[in-house]
């Protein structure tokens, strides 16, 4: 499904990714062809403003807020745990898709309709011992939730350097934001990071030779899913990456609220409201959690909102959306995706405050907009760092 902030527009001819050549020849690029400019926010959920940074976000972490949610325990108790026998989810169905893919449905009491996840599998998946596991790439989609763009539009399964990963690729409810919902304080469906942490891990673990050596990435909102569940849940993950992150929801919380307002989503459900119900979402934010990101390296890469080296010529600029309309004052005129603009300000603003903790951090922020031939280009680029910490 192709959301309201999505356009399609052709893809130039991108320059040559740098690739992990130790592990063989690079796959031959994929032939020029109309690609789907997703991320749910390309500007309402991930570019709305209104209320001034200074106005709500503050400085430091917060301690671990107790909202009752299932996620809130096992992060506190420094990772995800299991849940109690009976109350996991079920896989319902297995779809072969070639050598190297399998297609997962999961049915869950974490949300109301099945989940879907795809796995790329290692090398001798197939003839797996008992008890053998193998080092895992969990890959997160942005707010559209499509977890198939990794293989699908960026050929992750022909990758070479691959061959001896697991790679995990959930879905997630639209807008979904990889959280579970605060609901008015009631809790329940969705509960995104029950799904994934404390249901799918554990069952991926039991059954599908996932081992306990993972690494995690993301692309838009699904780059805000990565930091925000390594941050949650502290000795999970040994390497995050984020491209074009949504990394500071409290430093331009319409872009959360107007979204979506504008998608038809009642928005008080996520994290309630960003001034009565702050420390919730302070405890669902990046920054306010940079300390719980100390132990492991971390990159971000963002662009600046300006056309860039991988936009095709013509390339228009976001769609204008209610709420939003005192943002483009913000920014300089050549800006043609305020979502990218944002994502760039809010990335900068979370890798400042992770090198103030002491964290390992690295950056790439360059000319662009919210697109995914960038994010395309920033998984190849990070897969050695992500892949070293896996296996080295």
């Amino acid at each position: 499904m192709v959301s309201p902030f999505v356009f399609t527009a052709a893809r130039g001819t991108p320059p040559e990714p740098v690739r992990d050549r130790s592990a063989g020849p690079p796959p031959a690029p994929p032939p020029v062809r109309p690609l789907p400019r997703r991320g749910v926010l390309r500007t309402a959920a991930a570019a709305g403003l209104g209320v001034p940074a200074a106005s709500l976000a503050g400085g430091g972490d917060v301690a671990w807020a107790a909202s009752g949610s299932p996620s809130g325990a096992g992060a506190a108790s420094g990772g995800a745990g299991p849940l109690p026998p009976g109350r996991g989810p079920r896989v319902v169905g297995e779809r072969r898709t070639g050598e190297r893919v399998l297609d997962l449905t999961v049915r869950s009491p974490s949300l109301e309709r099945p989940a879907a996840v795809r796995l790329l599998l290692p090398d001798g998946w197939h003839a797996r011992r008992p008890g053998q596991h193998w080092p895992v790439l969990w890959l997160l989609p942005g707010g559209h939730g499509d977890h198939l763009a990794f293989t699908d539009e960026y050929g992750l399964q022909d990758e070479p350097s691959l061959r001896r990963t697991l790679v995990v690729m959930p879905s997630m409810p639209f807008y979904g934001f990889y959280t579970d919902w605060w609901n008015g304080g009631a809790g329940g469906a969705p509960a995104v990071e029950t799904l994934h942490l404390r249901e799918l891990l554990p069952l991926l673990e039991r059954e599908y030779g996932a081992g306990r050596r993972r690494v995690v990435a993301g692309e838009s909102q699904g780059g805000y899913g990565a930091l925000v569940y390594a941050a949650r849940n502290p000795g999970l993950f040994r390497a995050v990456a984020s491209f074009s992150g949504f990394l500071h929801p409290l430093m331009y919380p319409e872009a959360v609220t107007a979204g979506a307002e504008y998608l038809g989503i009642d928005w008080r459900r996520i994290w309630g409201d960003p001034v009565r119900q702050r420390h919730l979402w302070a405890a669902h934010d990046p920054y306010h959690l940079a300390g719980r990101l100390r132990s492991v390296p971390v990159h971000i890469a963002a662009g600046d909102g300006t056309p860039g080296a991988l936009d095709p010529p013509g390339t228009e600029p976001d769609e204008e959306i209610p709420g939003f309309e005192g943002l483009a004052g913000l920014f300089p005129a050549e800006v043609i995706s305020l979502t990218e603009s944002l994502m760039g300000d809010e990335s900068r603003a979370v890798a400042y405050r992770l090198r103030q903790a002491g964290a390992r951090v690295t950056t790439r922020f360059f000319r662009g907009t919210h697109a995914p031939p960038y994010w395309e280009r920033e998984l190849y680029d990070t897969l050695p760092m992500l892949l070293g910490a896996l296996h080295g």
